[in-house]
């Protein structure tokens, strides 16, 4: 806890502007950025009460916040007499019980390394109580204390031992021995450490500046410490926030330093102080726990430190509580259902419209008619054999030529008979008897559906079929000489002829027994 401080007489410009240099500090986030507020992986807590009263408090504090989760329960060991610092002390068990109650909480106590550690005891006799210290004098102390912790069921705790070191204060102070100093916090470590079920961290936390002696000074080792934190308020050295980031040993030295040991940092106690009501400071302090993200940080609450107890600090507490406040979307406000009206639509018959037939046109097959060519009953007119009488010279008359008969492709000429006699001569003087010619029927073929005329022409004699034997001549009576009969060959092209043959129409023509007329 802060107290006044003796401050050293020759810090000057120049060793601010070598500090600057050596640390490479940056400075914190320009004011006109706006305020994140707190991430929620940081754990935020605030020193209430040691008591009891600091454990009922929290559930408020946490409501003032918005609901923000109090994750950091932060007491003190009385340093009056070694039965406090060994943990003889009922109010552990409330704390104990507050910090079992969720797994994500932090407990964290600060634990004095001397007795009458507030009783203004001289450099002299602390250098003596140190070495006192370091040659194991007081391990039975710190043993029971940490088997007091195991015991409560926080064998967890962040131990923050001998606190603010390398100020003025405290009778752990480390400045009237340094080296015997930090032996000292190692026998301690290993002693607390020694106890079984232990999971302690301890969190090195000296002064924010250059104090009684640099802090860095009295570092014990990586080996017995976990975290390094720092106490900083709102006072000197420095007049400015930036002064306290770039001062040696200040807020940018702490980070640096602790980066290069590979520690995570914290802030155990900060908050107002010299300068009042400080609204910018708080601002800055905030924004620079966001920018670096300490383990946890705790500030003191109470006057003239705090922001909620302490009503002092109006506007100081404004801007903690608008930057820690949880950015939460405002709530839903329910847009009230009007039922709509349900209008009937009304039902408007749809014409049906019939759909025409259209009927399909029957385009009829031509029926192509295959002529019918009647069969004519056609007389086929048979030769007979003339049977020749001897050659008589008859008489001059008139000569009337025979027709010839036409061969017809499809016929041959018959060979006679072997039994027939040779035709003779006719002779001048006998006169010719025309062999009456009786014409014989001839059966249609069947696929000759074409009458055929007979030709006027004498047809020659058709070869008999080779299945059926040859017709014998028979004897006719003899024709008239005038016959009275003309025939006349039909022509059916070529491929009709090949079917039914030659046929031939035969027409009678009566010219009358007493007309006289012939034409041949």
């Amino acid at each position: 806890m802060p107290r006044p401080r003796r401050r050293l007489a020759n810090t000057c410009v120049g060793t601010v502007t070598a500090g600057l240099l050596a640390t490479g500090a940056t400075l914190a986030i320009p004011e006109d950025e706006e305020l994140p507020g707190s991430s929620p992986d940081i754990a935020v807590g605030a020193y209430l009460d040691f008591g009891p009263p600091g454990v009922e408090r929290i559930p408020y504090l946490s409501r003032w916040l918005g609901g923000r989760e109090i994750r950091v329960g932060h007491t003190y060991l009385p340093g009056d007499r070694w039965a406090g610092i060994e943990g003889n002390v009922s109010f552990l068990d409330d704390w104990a019980r507050w910090r079992l109650a969720r797994p994500d909480r932090l407990f964290v106590l600060n634990v004095p390394m001397q007795e009458r550690n507030e009783g203004r005891v001289p450099d002299h006799e602390v250098a003596r109580l140190i070495r006192a210290g370091a040659a194991g004098d007081f391990d039975g102390h710190f043993r029971r204390l940490a088997q007091r912790l195991v015991d409560l069921g926080v064998p967890d705790t962040v131990i923050v031992l001998g606190w603010e070191m390398n100020g003025v204060t405290y009778t752990h102070r480390c400045s009237p021995d340094p080296q015997n100093w930090k032996a000292y916090w190692r026998r301690i470590v290993s002693t607390m450490r020694s106890v079984p079920g232990q999971r302690f961290k301890f969190d090195f936390a000296p002064n924010r500046g250059s104090d009684a002696i640099g802090w860095t000074t009295c570092y014990p080792g990586d080996d017995v410490v976990d975290i390094i934190g720092m106490d900083s308020y709102d006072q000197g050295p420095g007049r400015t926030f930036d002064d306290q980031i770039t001062q040696p040993y200040g807020l940018q030295h702490h980070v640096d330093f602790a980066k290069a040991h590979g520690k995570p940092i914290s802030y155990p106690e900060w908050g107002l102080f010299r300068r009042g009501d400080n609204p910018e400071y708080v601002r800055r302090m905030l924004r620079w726990i966001e920018q670096h993200k300490p383990m946890y940080h705790t500030i003191t609450d109470y006057c003239p430190h705090g922001v909620w107890q302490c009503k002092q600090n109006p506007r100081s507490a404004k801007e903690f509580r608008k930057a820690l406040t949880p950015q939460v979307p405002p709530p839903v406000v329910p847009t009230p259902v009007v039922p709509t009206p349900v209008v009937p639509t009304p039902v408007v018959p749809t014409p049906v419209v019939p759909t025409p037939v259209v009927p399909t046109p029957v385009v009829p097959t031509p029926s192509i008619p295959v002529p019918s060519v009647p069969t004519p009953s056609v007389s086929v007119p048979a030769v007979p054999v003339p049977t020749v009488s001897p050659p008589v010279v008859p008489e001059p008359s008139p000569q009337v030529p025979t027709p010839q008969p036409v061969p017809s492709p499809e016929a041959t000429r018959p060979t006679p008979a072997p039994s027939d006699p040779a035709p003779a001569e006719p002779s001048p003087d006998a006169p010719v008897t025309p062999t009456p010619v009786r014409p014989s029927p001839v059966a249609p073929s069947p696929a000759a559906p074409t009458t055929v005329a007979p030709s006027p022409v004498a047809p020659s004699p058709v070869a008999p079929s080779p299945t059926a034997p040859a017709p014998q001549p028979q004897p006719q009576p003899p024709a008239p000489v005038n016959t009275t009969q003309w025939c006349v060959p039909l022509g059916f092209g070529d491929w009709l002829s090949k079917l039914v043959g030659k046929q031939s129409v035969c027409v009678s023509i009566d010219w009358g027994s007493d007309s006289g007329f012939w034409p041949w």
